[in-house]
């Protein structure tokens, strides 16, 4: 390989990095790790009993099924902030993949670089809230009930 073409890709590296870093630097969204470090107990209950939590697997299980359409329109509802500056691409964005804190409190960004104020994240969560993904159409599609407070809280 000669020292020109080393460079350009050397280069197109470098961009998609920067792509990448900026892209997150951006972007409302933190990812719910952010959450642990001041809601360590309920992060826990949310990783270890909610199915949410692992929804990317559950996309994955399907992906070799559908059309590139069909499992973009599985991001909507089974990642955090697909098409609202939050996941992007699993390459690009893995600690949005899952149906994370922000899909329910919205994005933490603001509220985490605040030291936590309340008024920058929705505290209490309605039914109306969950009816985007949890409504009736999906309901019969998919035969799952919405549960808000389901193994999350």
């Amino acid at each position: 390989m000669t020292f020109k073409k080393i460079g350009i890709v050397f280069l197109g590296l470098s961009l998609l990095y920067v792509g990448q870093a900026r892209s997150q630097e951006i972007s409302p969204y933190v990812g719910s790790r952010a959450c642990a470090e001041c809601h360590e107990e309920v992060y826990n209950n949310f990783e270890t009993y909610s199915k949410k939590a692992r929804s990317w697997a559950h996309i994955q299980r399907l992906a070799p099924k559908l059309t590139a359409e069909e499992l973009r329109g599985c991001y909507e509802c089974h990642t955090t902030g697909y098409g609202k500056g939050g996941f992007i691409s699993y390459e690009k964005t893995p600690h949005l993949s899952d149906v994370g804190c922000e899909t329910c409190h919205g994005p933490g960004k603001k509220h985490v670089e605040s030291g936590g104020d309340p008024d920058l994240i929705r505290g209490k969560i309605s039914q109306d809230q969950c009816n985007s993904c949890h409504n009736e159409k999906r309901v019969r599609a998919f035969n799952f009930k919405p549960l808000i407070y389901g193994g999350v809280h």
